[in-house]
Protein backbone atom coordinates (compact mmCIF):
# COMPACT_ATOMS: atom_id res chain seq x y z
CA UNK A 1 0.00 0.00 0.00
CA UNK A 2 1.17 3.57 -0.78
CA UNK A 3 1.94 6.21 1.46
CA UNK A 4 -0.38 9.22 1.73
CA UNK A 5 0.39 12.99 2.26
CA UNK A 6 -0.39 14.05 5.74
CA UNK A 7 -2.69 17.31 6.14
CA UNK A 8 -0.94 20.16 7.95
CA UNK A 9 -2.30 23.09 9.82
CA UNK A 10 -3.84 25.17 9.32
CA UNK A 11 -6.10 23.56 6.86
CA UNK A 12 -9.52 24.13 7.35
CA UNK A 13 -9.73 20.11 6.99
CA UNK A 14 -8.26 19.18 10.48
CA UNK A 15 -11.24 21.70 12.14
CA UNK A 16 -14.25 19.48 10.95
CA UNK A 17 -16.06 16.94 12.96
CA UNK A 18 -15.32 13.32 11.64
CA UNK A 19 -18.59 10.99 10.54
CA UNK A 20 -19.35 7.82 12.30
CA UNK A 21 -18.57 4.87 10.09
CA UNK A 22 -22.24 3.25 10.09
CA UNK A 23 -21.53 0.23 8.22
CA UNK A 24 -18.11 -1.01 8.98
CA UNK A 25 -17.06 -3.85 6.60
CA UNK A 26 -13.31 -5.37 7.12
CA UNK A 27 -12.70 -5.42 3.27
CA UNK A 28 -13.94 -2.40 2.14
CA UNK A 29 -11.85 -0.24 4.74
CA UNK A 30 -8.75 -2.65 4.57
CA UNK A 31 -6.91 -0.55 1.99
CA UNK A 32 -7.15 2.47 4.29
CA UNK A 33 -5.84 0.82 7.19
CA UNK A 34 -2.88 -1.01 5.89
CA UNK A 35 -2.20 3.10 4.12
CA UNK A 36 -2.65 4.56 7.08
CA UNK A 37 -0.42 2.29 8.94
CA UNK A 38 2.44 2.65 6.33
CA UNK A 39 2.30 6.62 6.63
CA UNK A 40 2.23 6.31 10.40
CA UNK A 41 5.07 4.70 10.26
CA UNK A 42 6.99 6.25 7.11
CA UNK A 43 6.36 9.14 9.58
CA UNK A 44 8.12 7.88 12.66
CA UNK A 45 4.14 8.63 14.37
CA UNK A 46 2.79 6.76 17.09
CA UNK A 47 -0.89 7.72 16.22
CA UNK A 48 -2.65 8.57 13.35
CA UNK A 49 -6.23 10.05 12.47
CA UNK A 50 -8.06 9.81 9.10
CA UNK A 51 -8.74 13.45 9.10
CA UNK A 52 -5.08 13.70 8.69
CA UNK A 53 -4.86 12.11 5.58
CA UNK A 54 -8.13 13.97 4.58
CA UNK A 55 -10.82 11.40 5.40
CA UNK A 56 -13.30 12.52 7.79
CA UNK A 57 -14.38 9.64 8.98
CA UNK A 58 -14.08 7.88 12.69
CA UNK A 59 -11.32 6.07 12.56
CA UNK A 60 -7.56 6.14 14.46
CA UNK A 61 -4.37 4.09 14.14
CA UNK A 62 -2.49 3.54 17.55
CA UNK A 63 0.84 2.07 17.50
CA UNK A 64 1.12 -0.14 20.40
CA UNK A 65 4.03 -2.53 21.47
CA UNK A 66 2.18 -4.88 19.59
CA UNK A 67 1.76 -3.75 16.77
CA UNK A 68 -0.57 -0.79 15.25
CA UNK A 69 -4.50 -0.95 16.15
CA UNK A 70 -7.08 0.44 14.29
CA UNK A 71 -10.15 1.59 16.11
CA UNK A 72 -13.60 2.21 14.51
CA UNK A 73 -15.91 4.78 15.74
CA UNK A 74 -13.51 5.04 19.10
CA UNK A 75 -15.84 6.63 22.31
CA UNK A 76 -14.80 7.52 25.44
CA UNK A 77 -16.21 6.06 28.33
CA UNK A 78 -14.46 6.91 31.35
CA UNK A 79 -11.66 9.32 32.22
CA UNK A 80 -9.63 9.09 35.12
CA UNK A 81 -9.61 12.30 37.31
CA UNK A 82 -6.06 12.05 37.90
CA UNK A 83 -3.96 13.98 34.56
CA UNK A 84 -0.76 14.08 33.95
CA UNK A 85 0.93 16.90 31.87
CA UNK A 86 3.34 16.12 28.76
CA UNK A 87 4.80 17.18 26.27
CA UNK A 88 2.97 16.68 22.46
CA UNK A 89 3.51 16.74 19.06
CA UNK A 90 1.48 15.99 15.77
CA UNK A 91 1.95 14.84 12.53
CA UNK A 92 0.06 17.50 11.19
CA UNK A 93 1.70 20.49 12.75
CA UNK A 94 5.54 19.96 12.11
CA UNK A 95 8.11 20.58 14.88
CA UNK A 96 6.00 22.42 17.21
CA UNK A 97 5.64 20.63 20.64
CA UNK A 98 3.74 21.73 23.57
CA UNK A 99 2.81 20.18 27.26
CA UNK A 100 -0.76 18.87 27.13
CA UNK A 101 -3.17 17.85 30.46
CA UNK A 102 -4.76 14.61 29.91
CA UNK A 103 -6.36 12.06 31.64
CA UNK A 104 -3.52 9.73 32.93
CA UNK A 105 -5.98 6.84 32.43
CA UNK A 106 -9.21 5.98 30.33
CA UNK A 107 -11.53 3.36 29.15
CA UNK A 108 -12.55 3.05 25.58
CA UNK A 109 -15.06 1.41 23.55
CA UNK A 110 -14.49 1.18 19.45
CA UNK A 111 -15.02 -1.28 16.69
CA UNK A 112 -11.85 -2.96 16.20
CA UNK A 113 -10.61 -4.43 12.38
CA UNK A 114 -12.21 -7.36 12.17
CA UNK A 115 -15.68 -5.61 12.83
CA UNK A 116 -15.74 -6.46 16.74
CA UNK A 117 -16.96 -4.13 19.47
CA UNK A 118 -14.43 -4.05 21.94
CA UNK A 119 -13.73 -2.16 25.26
CA UNK A 120 -10.41 -1.67 27.23
CA UNK A 121 -8.50 0.60 29.58
CA UNK A 122 -5.52 2.58 28.46
CA UNK A 123 -3.15 3.88 30.64
CA UNK A 124 0.08 6.77 30.39
CA UNK A 125 1.22 6.96 26.95
CA UNK A 126 -1.04 4.69 25.20
CA UNK A 127 -4.17 6.88 26.78
CA UNK A 128 -2.43 9.99 25.51
CA UNK A 129 -2.00 9.35 22.12
CA UNK A 130 -5.88 7.66 21.91
CA UNK A 131 -7.48 10.82 23.51
CA UNK A 132 -4.90 13.15 21.05
CA UNK A 133 -6.16 11.27 17.87
CA UNK A 134 -9.97 11.23 19.20
CA UNK A 135 -9.42 15.07 19.25
CA UNK A 136 -8.77 14.91 15.59
CA UNK A 137 -12.00 13.56 14.86
CA UNK A 138 -13.63 16.00 16.85
CA UNK A 139 -11.96 18.93 14.70
CA UNK A 140 -9.67 19.55 17.57
CA UNK A 141 -5.65 19.67 17.87
CA UNK A 142 -3.25 19.34 20.68
CA UNK A 143 -2.65 23.24 20.38
CA UNK A 144 -5.82 24.09 21.04
CA UNK A 145 -4.97 22.29 24.23
CA UNK A 146 -1.54 22.74 25.15
CA UNK A 147 -1.03 25.57 28.34
CA UNK A 148 2.65 26.21 27.06
CA UNK A 149 4.17 25.31 23.85
CA UNK A 150 7.76 24.03 24.43
CA UNK A 151 9.44 24.67 21.17
CA UNK A 152 8.11 25.62 17.36
CA UNK A 153 6.75 28.49 18.37
CA UNK A 154 7.97 30.29 15.30
CA UNK A 155 6.58 27.66 13.06
CA UNK A 156 3.14 28.13 14.62
CA UNK A 157 3.19 31.51 13.97
CA UNK A 158 4.36 31.16 10.47
CA UNK A 159 1.61 28.64 9.42
CA UNK A 160 -1.00 30.83 11.37
CA UNK A 161 0.29 33.91 9.25
CA UNK A 162 -0.94 31.68 5.88
CA UNK A 163 -5.02 31.13 6.98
Amino acid sequence: MPTMPIILYPSKILRVVSTTIKDYKPKAYSALIESMIETMVANKGIGLAAAQIGKNIRLIIVQTKEGALPLINPKILFESWKKETSEEGCLSIPKVFGLVKRSRAIKVSAINREGDKIEFRAEGLFARVILHEIDHINGALFIDKAKKITSGKEYLKQYDGEK
